[in-house]
């Protein structure tokens, strides 16, 4: 716990200096710390390299270790992703609402930082650069526990970014990583309350379920994506075949993939072998079922586990509906609340099934794969909150900061 309190205690006092800093200032040292990323990525990709090694010796499955690898081309969008949050608009000291009181009391709102958050995460160590990103423009201090599996990369990343700070003259202690990747130290971590103001799990159902079951942190839920495209009865079935293929397999390991296709009844005899051809061609298994597997019989059969399953690989599960409510029902069933999409040329069907689907994002001819920060225009995310309260949906840079009350007086007193 001494190990903790000196991290916190650390994170703490950055905080409050980095709360002082203005729009100049943070997005020169964002642009210092995307520049460190190149100039030293032989370092990180060295780093990463000893990951990836000890993932392939420990099993790992192939799309979990795509998510784990880094390349130049995403240290590239790293950095990148560095540079676009420092052109944003800087959130903090926003006046979100001002008021006259009849008393003459002047009410005004305005946005500040959070304090202190802690994320914990799994593989994905280009979270560690936009973790990093998003809570020092909102002039938050982060700290980052990753998983064991990223644990030399992480540590690659963090070097250059607490470095590149120090080269403008700023702490270090901005971004700090627990460098002790043991379960004991992040269940202790979870209850932080003294140096934690907010806690941001990002990974697999285990290890979300385990941050909200053990923190005392307030925490908010990054879910996983069981996402869903349904193929309407008005259908283009050319687009459907391109959305359903790019949101399947562009990338298998990541949130926003599609994992289950849901077809009207009126078009699965023409529509599911076409779509079982184009993508059995780049390897998926379709788990179908009876009515989706008496047109295909090739498909194997879908169990309940399968409806509610995020694959996280060459899987899909396929169900056929009469309706576009039964479709609704059934996403609404099984989903995860993070990404859905309808494919349909009928205006109506669109509205409703944007209005009537309970998600973070619902898309009307659209790849699932579009729900990210960069691709919202945030820069990057530190997640994507499948909860309703304070952020939900991609989360940049609004969703990691709270709002205060200044009020100005002239010798008011209440009677």
């Amino acid at each position: 716990m001494e190990y903790l309190n000196s991290i916190g205690k650390k994170a703490k006092v950055a905080s409050t200096k980095l709360n002082l800093l203005g729009q100049k200032e943070k997005n020169n040292a964002l642009l210092a710390a995307a520049k460190a990323l190149i100039s030293e990525q032989d370092k990180i990709l060295e780093a990463n390299a000893m990951d990836i090694e000890n993932a392939e010796k420990n099993g790992m499955m192939e799309s979990l270790i795509d998510r784990l690898r880094l390349t130049k081309d995403r240290i590239a969008g790293m950095a990148d992703g560095l540079t676009q949050i420092a052109s944003l608009k800087d959130p903090i000291g926003e006046m979100v609402s001002m008021e006259n009181r009849p008393n003459g009391l002047q009410i005004i709102q305005k946005r500040v930082p959070m304090g202190v958050i802690g994320m914990i995460y799994e593989s994905r160590p280009n979270v560690t650069a936009d973790a990093f990103g998003l809570c020092f423009k909102t002039g938050n201090a982060v700290i980052l526990r990753g998983g064991s599996d990223a644990i030399h990369s992480n540590k690659a990343i963090t070097l250059v970014l607490q470095q590149a700070l120090e080269s403008v003259s700023i702490t270090k202690d901005a971004v700090q990583l627990l460098e002790d990747t043991s379960r004991e130290t992040a269940t202790e971590f979870m209850r932080l309350n003294e140096y934690l103001d907010l806690l941001i799990p990002r990974g697999g159902a285990g290890l979300i379920q385990s941050v909200i079951k053990n923190s005392t942190v307030p925490v908010i839920e990054t879910g996983t994506g069981n996402c869903h495209i349904y193929v309407d009865e008005f259908a283009d079935f050319k687009m459907a075949l391109d959305i359903i293929d790019n949101a399947k397999t562009q990338r298998l390991g990541v949130c926003n993939t599609c994992e289950s296709l849901v077809v009207h009844s009126s078009i699965a005899n023409e529509f599911l072998p076409l779509v079982f051809k184009r993508l059995t061609e780049k390897k998926v298994v379709f788990r179908a079922d009876e009515r989706a597997k008496a047109i295909c019989n090739e498909m194997e059969a879908a169990t309940e586990e399968d409806f509610y399953k995020e694959y996280l690989d060459l899987f899909i599960s396929v169900k056929v509906v009469d309706s576009i409510d039964e479709a609704i029902a059934h996403i609404n069933h099984y989903n995860t609340g993070h990404s859905e999409a309808i494919i349909t040329n009928d205006y109506n069907n669109a509205l409703k099934f944007q209005n009537e689907i309970d998600a973070a994002a619902v898309y009307v001819n659209a790849s699932t794969r579009f729900t990210d920060g960069n691709e919202f225009g945030f820069g990057a995310e530190i997640g994507i909150s499948t909860q309703k309260l304070h952020a939900r949906g991609p989360m940049g840079l609004l969703a990691l900061t709270s709002t205060k009350f200044v009020i100005f007086g002239n010798g008011q007193v209440r009677p």
